[in-house]
């Protein structure tokens, strides 16, 4: 058996002649090497020695996270959960999944927070041993996402706690927040419905064009859908109503300019719609910025409006009368160039031009009976922060 004794100098130094012992020191070592030898235990020939195993490591739950589509928060899908219970989500602005892989029944205190954009989400929840639940969140964002018009980088902090207070698990994610102005159609317009956010009616703009297009209509009279009217009354009086604003809208300036494109992931299936007021400021509006505002115009009247999607266009609609099946359907692109009678004709050429699987309607009175509601109004102060809007009728 052999062992190296690297970095050892055995020498010792005589008092006289300051010669080396050499048969000194070979003793000193021979005594070392006898000592170590003594101290290691037997093993075998040809045997190897095993290290002592290590105690099993006691299995610990795992959180997984996910946070809006792709990490990306549309504040559209955002609005919309947070007016949500949380046992009523179908999703949330952050996924938490947790797998609990113990023995025993978990119990968390779960708290998301987008930092500086959204207050804190807190939830208890309660995980089965061996079991995997997921749970959604949706934090009420402060005004400022839905005043923000552009991508922004944020970021989420997820923070698990026991029932005692001792934190478990805490992560922050970076994420990116959409243009308030964005939608995300899905590949096959699945979230369509949810163009119904676009769609504003106790907007001040929105109130401010009816008080100008009552003095087009007969009698200087807005009243939507009335009582005591039949079908054929009520479907004139729907017309001609529409006239009025669609004149109202003509007299403004309003007119069609494209500007759809955005930022960030999927791209193809998503685009920037202009809220009302914006176009209603901006005097310029398209397809698709044109039916949401024309909606707007008819769901506060108490009308039925109904958003048109064909392949790269959109119309508006509005139910004739109450209890119809009929739809009288305008071309909002043509209200800055083309007179009304023209802009229902061509409306009512474009939509035919379709099969049905290639015409989606999007009813704007069913969209608020599943929760889809509008956006929350926002103004920039002087100072640039974005606040609730107060204005009259809010």
């Amino acid at each position: 058996m052999h062992h190296r004794l690297g970095g050892l100098i055995w020498s010792v130094l005589t008092q006289n002649s300051g010669r080396i012992f050499l048969g000194t020191a070979a003793f000193v070592l021979l005594l070392a090497v006898s000592t170590v030898t003594a101290a290691a235990p037997a093993v075998d020939a040809g045997k190897t020695a095993i290290a002592p195993a290590l105690a099993p490591r006691s299995p610990e739950p795992t959180y997984k996270i996910k946070i809006g589509l792709d990490g990306e928060v549309y504040p559209v899908f955002a609005n919309y959960a947070s007016l949500q219970r949380p046992d009523d989500r179908n999703w949330g602005t952050v996924e938490i999944t947790i797998a609990n892989s113990t023995s025993a029944p978990l119990e968390n205190h779960i708290a998301v927070k987008i930092l500086g954009w959204s207050d804190e989400e807190i939830q208890t929840v309660d995980v089965d041993a061996g079991a995997v639940r997921t749970f959604l969140f949706a934090p009420t964002f402060y005004p400022r996402l839905y005043n923000n018009r552009e991508i922004a980088a944020a970021t989420a902090l997820i923070g698990v706690r026991d029932a005692s207070g001792k934190l478990l698990f805490t992560r922050t994610v970076p994420i990116r927040l959409r243009s308030a102005d964005d939608i995300y159609w899905g590949p096959k317009f699945e979230y369509a419905p949810f163009i119904a956010s676009w769609v504003t009616p106790h907007d001040a703009m929105v109130e401010k064009v009816l008080s100008q297009a009552k003095e087009f209509a007969p009698g200087r009279r807005l009243p939507g859908y009335e009582d005591g009217k039949n079908q054929p009354q009520q479907e004139l009086s729907t017309y001609v109503q529409a006239r009025a604003i669609y004149r109202a809208l003509q007299v403004m300036g309003v007119s069609y300019v494209k500007s759809s494109m955005t930022f960030g992931r999927n791209t193809d299936i998503s685009e920037r719609v202009r809220m009302p007021r914006e176009s209603l400021r901006q005097i310029s509006a398209n397809c698709i910025d044109g039916a949401v505002m024309y909606a707007s115009l008819f769901e506060n009247l108490g009308m039925e409006p109904e958003i048109v999607l064909v392949p790269h266009h959109a119309y508006i609609g509005v139910r004739v009368a109450p209890g119809s099946k009929k739809y009288m359907f305008l071309e909002t692109a043509l209200t800055g160039r083309a007179s009304f009678e023209r802009a229902v004709a061509a409306a009512e050429v474009g939509i035919k031009r379709y099969p049905a699987a290639q015409v989606v309607r999007i009813l704007i009175d069913e969209a608020r009976e599943v929760g889809i509601y509008p956006m929350p109004l926002v103004f920039q102060t002087a100072q640039g922060n974005a606040q609730p809007d107060l204005s009259p009728g809010h």
